[in-house]
């Protein structure tokens, strides 16, 4: 997916605007398994991944809780780190060789009191993080482990063929043989 996509699916802003935001991204490539924002870190940057796909997880006791994927199109930050400037409750580990698009957030804080177009595109930027995180805890909170695994089918049928199931389950608050049984009852 390119930058000017990615920009354009979060708010349509001029071209004068756009060149400006342009300037502030960097293009990186990493192998999957790398660990692009690391917990109890204070993150100054924001990622959006052109190519590849994510997972977002907290270590507690022996275990890794996956609680958030992202593919293409999304944006990969803390949002404790990008409004608070405080350490991260969450790791980021890419899950593909993936191409990501770098910028850091003090770079684009500044741009922010420069031009009030970029700024409300970081503003609906945060809404949309904000949404989706709203999203996620109303869906832990009232639905069956089975209605968020089909939702999960009918929104990102991708991620099942793009992620290890250890992973599916553990976003789903699962084990892996309850997932299983979920696949099969389906099926």
């Amino acid at each position: 997916m390119q930058i000017e996509q990615i920009i354009d699916n979060i708010y349509p802003i001029s071209p004068i605007s756009r060149a400006k935001l342009l300037t502030l991204f960097k293009e990186v490539k990493l192998p999957k398994q790398s660990v692009v924002l690391r917990a109890n870190q204070v993150e100054s940057k924001l990622l959006f991944i052109k190519k590849g796909i994510v997972r977002a997880f907290v270590q507690q006791a022996e275990e890794e809780v996956t609680f958030w994927f992202g593919k293409e199109g999304d944006v990969v930050l803390s949002m404790k780190s990008y409004v608070e400037g405080l350490p991260a409750y969450e790791s980021v580990e890419l899950l593909e060789d993936s191409e990501l698009l770098e910028v850091h957030s003090e770079s684009l804080q500044k741009l922010f009191a420069q031009d009030v177009e970029i700024a409300n595109w970081g503003r609906k930027l945060a809404e949309q993080e904000l949404i989706k995180t709203e999203e996620r805890l109303i869906s832990i909170q009232f639905k069956t482990a089975s209605d968020r695994y089909i939702e999960l089918l009918n929104d990102s049928p991708d991620l099942l063929q793009r992620v290890q199931l250890k992973h599916i389950a553990s976003y789903l608050g699962i084990t892996q043989v309850s997932l299983s049984r979920i696949r099969s009852a389906i099926r």
